[in-house]
């Protein structure tokens, strides 16, 4: 088993008055060569945007955008003539193609909004640009992988044009959670809230922020002493 652990103290930080921004990989101003991309995840950036701050109009090409809210709300406004506040169970995506500009806001003039920001390369490039929004399951959600985006369609899921699939689980206190592997993929890690181990081939214990890389394993377990929330990257 390969693995490549990702300590939140050792991420990327933007910090602007209205926003503070944690950067898993290379982002904007902020470089590091060792941590460019995992597989096809570009993006993992954990976002606090502060009482009615946001990111004003801007332009994306060639790149599945995804956002994921874990608290407040997010007023998101696009080039395509979308327009929707993102909250928590539920999944945002754009598939910025041949080119779409948007806007993200939070809409409280009393509290924060936290967020992932996730980017995943495209199978291909010069795509038409479209928007999707999808309500997770909670139940789906609730000590299983519920899938929130995969390259096939679904009523749960949102549609992205990559051989990838997302999944979150909300794990209870004493949960302990599997995930059977496909040879030759690899998958990511990342812990939204609380704390869990990992146990494979070598144990590790994880905390809120952490990100692993797992590679050239058939099986691997998340095991919790406390409700954690966790995203898992499966990826070609």
């Amino acid at each position: 088993m390969t693995l490549r652990f990702r300590p939140a103290n050792t991420r990327g930080k933007t910090q602007l008055d209205w926003l503070t921004s944690y950067h898993t990989f290379s982002f904007a101003d902020y470089q590091d060569s060792s941590w460019v991309r995992f597989h096809t995840l570009r993006v993992i950036n954990d976002d606090i945007v502060a009482p009615s701050g946001g990111f004003a109009t801007h332009g994306h090409q060639d790149m599945e955008i995804l956002t994921y809210v874990l608290s407040g709300a997010l007023e998101h406004k696009d080039s395509l003539g979308n327009g929707s506040v993102i909250r928590p169970g539920e999944i945002q995506h754009m598939s910025a193609g041949s080119g779409i500009r948007h806007s993200e806001f939070n809409p409280s003039n009393k509290d924060p909004v936290h967020l992932l920001q996730i980017w995943v390369f495209p199978s291909k490039k010069n795509l038409t640009p479209r928007y999707q929004q999808v309500t997770i399951p909670i139940d789906g959600m609730q000590n299983q992988w519920q899938c929130i985006a995969a390259p096939e369609t679904g009523e749960h899921h949102i549609q992205i044009h990559q051989d990838a699939y997302i999944y979150v689980t909300k794990l209870q206190a004493g949960s302990t959670l599997n995930f059977e592997v496909t040879p030759g993929r690899g998958q990511w890690l990342h812990v939204a809230k609380g704390r869990c181990s990992l146990l494979a081939s070598e144990t590790m214990a994880l905390q809120a922020g952490d990100g692993l890389g797992i590679e050239n394993e058939s099986r691997f377990s998340v095991q919790t002493s406390e409700n954690t929330e966790i995203l898992l990257f499966d990826l070609a």
